[in-house]
């Protein structure tokens, strides 16, 4: 093999890998000797920048640490600044939420509006003075002289906060309120901080000053379901914003900070206080002086008594963020921003529901503790034809109908039962009601005791604790994890019926641990007399131009029913609910001549009372609590959410054809004296016992007062024979207040009588 290669090419090749070797070094050994001279050049021409001693750390360090964390500081700039900027990744920004909406009822009568109002917006320049002014002052006074974000304003907001121990002062400018309306949430989070302050500059940079406070004006929420200043002027004074004058000016400008605490028709004597420090911030300002905001706090602003308006709020609300989402799906081409929406809602069963939640809160709510409620009634298409979202809107614009997320409690279990009814059981299975756990969870009965064996039918009507956990248990036989199988299979029911909220899978989830929206619990119900399909709940029915032309309706471009269970088993479930309502839990609900079926709910530490039932014709849920997720006093869904379902269901059904439940027999005539406690609502619902409502010893102390202050000028005006400046004789006073009254009063040490509802 060595005699292959020529011994004259071995030769060669050691001399080129010499060579290479060669020339490998003295090209290092040249590199090295460049690189030493060039460094000694560099040093020595940077030598004659050289600052020693003090100079150098008053200088050249800060400069250098100040240079890298500025660079650090644009590389956290911008990982921040990249969340805020995807909020403008729409072309149409500007347009998304301008929208002016005409909100029409069913039958076609006008009952409100949303949004902004395009065809008499007013140009930046016919606002009076006094109210652009007003604004600035109390909002950004330097608004015309800083970027986006007032340094100076923040600085000052966070020292007074600081100084407080809490929210005194805000440091938001204009534009980063613009921002936060335009892109943004109401909610307080530090990222939301973030994204307000760098949308802010970005806004700068796109539009002019002029027009940032044009669009504040006409988008900022001022109370009473109005937008924009124009809409508020005309709400609460009956005229333009161009014909306010200084008074009204600055009760306008003091909405902006919490239209809901300074609304005038809420709360006049807030509103004229906070509209006097508007005054104040015009005067301090320097852009009037006290001589010219004189009049105006002599003469402060009235507002329009609107106490007896009962616009449907947070139905609109609902309307209107429906109506934004469905603006969305119209082609990109489509520019039209004034739409006439008739909506499903009945204004008389809309009173009906607001009346009753009010009765029943005024009459019993404080026997229960409960300060809130919701419910939400529709058709069996799930047209919307009633909301209430809270007790009151002007106190807070919360949507508990839409927007909290509540546990349902038993209220759950008829898509547990369905899902049995599903998966091989019937109505009439025998179940045990005995003891059952899963790891360390134990489910336990209301009266935290056990019945023993009983049918499907009979376990829903006494509302069993334990019987759903068991059938979940049931259904996953064969499963690796029976009890997570069989929940699998509950959740997919509910998904199908129309529930769309986040379901935890938890042991508890078969009796209602996990939270849902009232508004789909309701509509998810209408599955079961709609014979088992599903529809989805809305408001709009149909779609217009301002001019009158039709661009989308319900019946022909809306999401068609989908079959969620079979129909068997939704006749099933509603014959077997029938008796919740004839002999279960929630009695006071029966209708007199009416099928009507549902199921009670009642959560831990009695924090959520439900009730959930439907007829042939609607569907309703009606929820009782507290905001807080403070307990009630033993409040179940068979009292108050039952009693007002009932009360709202009679209402519903006047003028309406009856319809059948699909397996459920005819309504039964209720007897007389049940039909007339239930229609007239004579008879308290049980509380538990505890300490009766009284007087208090301080309140009887101020009515004794008010009596003595009666009856001393009873004896200074009315003295027997006492004549009259025309000198006539007037009579001694007739008013005399009841005996039983002064005895029970007069010694504040006594007992007080309990007050009577």
């Amino acid at each position: 093999m060595r005699q292959i290669v020529p011994s004259e090419w071995k030769k060669r090749f050691r001399h080129f890998l010499l060579d290479l070797d060669a020339r490998i070094d003295s090209t290092l050994f040249s590199s090295g000797a460049g690189l030493r001279e060039l460094w000694e050049r560099y040093s020595t021409f940077m030598d004659r920048f050289y600052v020693g001693r003090w100079k150098r750390w008053v200088f050249v360090e800060p400069i250098s640490e100040g240079a890298t964390i500025g660079l650090a500081g644009l590389v956290l700039m911008l990982a921040l600044a990249v969340p805020a900027f995807r909020e403008t990744s729409d072309d149409d920004w500007l347009k998304k939420s301008d929208l002016a909406v005409s909100f029409l009822d069913r039958y076609g009568n006008p009952i409100g509006n949303r949004g902004i109002k395009h065809n008499d917006s007013i140009p930046l320049e016919d606002f009076p003075d006094n109210l652009i002014k007003a604004t600035l002052a109390t909002e950004d006074r330097r608004f015309y002289d800083h970027f986006g974000i007032d340094i100076a304003g923040t600085t000052r907001a966070l020292v007074t906060n600081a100084q407080a121990g809490g929210v005194r002062q805000g440091g938001s400018s204009i534009t980063q309120q613009l921002a936060k309306n335009l892109f943004l949430n109401n909610e307080r989070t530090i990222e939301r901080k973030v994204k307000e302050a760098f949308l802010a500059i970005w806004l700068e940079t796109r539009l002019s000053k002029n027009e940032i406070l044009k669009l504040y004006l006409d988008r900022a929420y001022m109370g009473g379901g109005t937008f924009g200043v124009d809409g508020a002027a005309h709400f609460y004074f009956n005229k333009s914003a161009r014909d306010v004058n200084l008074a009204e000016a600055a009760m306008l400008a003091g909405l902006f900070k919490a239209p809901t605490k300074y609304a005038p028709h809420i709360n006049l004597p807030a509103a004229r206080a906070r509209a006097n420090v508007v005054l104040d911030n015009l005067v301090d300002a320097g852009f009037m002086t006290e001589g010219q905001v004189f009049g105006a706090r002599r003469n402060p602003a009235n507002a329009v008594d609107r106490r007896d308006e009962n616009s449907p709020n947070y139905y609109l609300d609902y309307a209107f963020d429906e109506m934004r989402k469905l603006v969305m799906t119209f082609p990109k081409s489509y520019t039209e921003r004034v739409f006439v929406v008739r909506t499903a809602i009945d204004m008389n069963v809309q009173h009906a529901a607001e009346a009753a939640v009010e009765n029943q809160l005024r009459q019993f709510g404080r026997d229960y503790h409960a300060t809130q409620a919701a419910l939400a009634l529709a058709d069996l298409d799930g047209g919307v034809r009633a909301m209430v979202g809270g007790r009151d809107y002007g106190a807070s614009q919360f949507n508990r109908a839409v927007d909290a997320m509540r546990q349902p409690g038993s209220s759950f279990k008829p898509y547990v039962y369905a899902t049995a009814l599903m998966n091989g059981f019937t109505p009439k299975s025998i179940v045990v009601d005995g003891p059952v756990c899963i790891g360390n969870w134990c489910p336990q009965n209301y009266g935290r005791s056990y019945s023993g064996s009983m049918t499907l039918t009979t376990a829903i009507t006494r509302s069993v604790n334990v019987i759903p956990v068991k059938l979940s248990i049931a259904m996953g036989k064969g499963s690796p994890n029976p009890p997570r199988a069989g929940r699998a299979k509950i959740v997919e029911t509910a998904r199908k019926m129309g529930i769309t909220a986040p379901l935890v899978d938890t042991p508890s989830l078969p009796i209602g641990s996990t939270e849902v929206s009232l508004v789909e619990h309701a509509v998810a119900y209408a599955a079961f007399p709609n014979k088992g399909r599903a529809v989805k709940p809305h408001s709009v029915l149909e779609v217009r131009t301002g001019t009158g032309d039709l661009v989308w309706r319900w019946d022909r471009d809306g999401k068609k029913p989908t079959q969620a269970i079979p129909a068997s088993v939704a006749a099933d479930m509603s014959e077997m609910m029938s008796h919740v309502v004839d002999e279960g839990t929630a009695r006071r609900a029966r209708l007199d001549g009416i099928p009507a079926a549902g199921k009670t709910g009642t959560t831990n530490a009695f924090r959520d009372a439900w009730f959930v039932g439907f007829t042939g014709n609607f569907s309703m849920a009606v929820w009782y609590g507290n905001d807080d997720y403070s307990p009630t006093n033993r409040m179940t869904g068979g009292s108050l959410p039952a009693q007002t379902w009932h009360d709202v269901m009679v209402v519903a059904h006047q003028g309406v054809e009856v319809r059948d439940i699909p397996g459920v027999g005819p309504g039964k005539k209720l007897p007389p004296d049940v039909l007339a406690a239930a229609n007239a609502n004579a008879k308290a619902p049980e509380v538990n016992p505890g300490p009766p409502p009284i007087l208090t010893r301080r309140g009887a102390n101020i009515l004794v007062r008010v009596e003595k202050l009666f009856d001393d000028a009873a004896k200074t005006v009315n003295v027997p024979g006492k004549t009259t400046s025309n000198g006539a004789a007037k009579p001694a006073s007739s008013v005399a207040f009841p005996d039983s009254f002064a005895s029970a009063t007069s010694d504040p040490a006594a007992p007080v009588p309990p007050r009577k509802n």
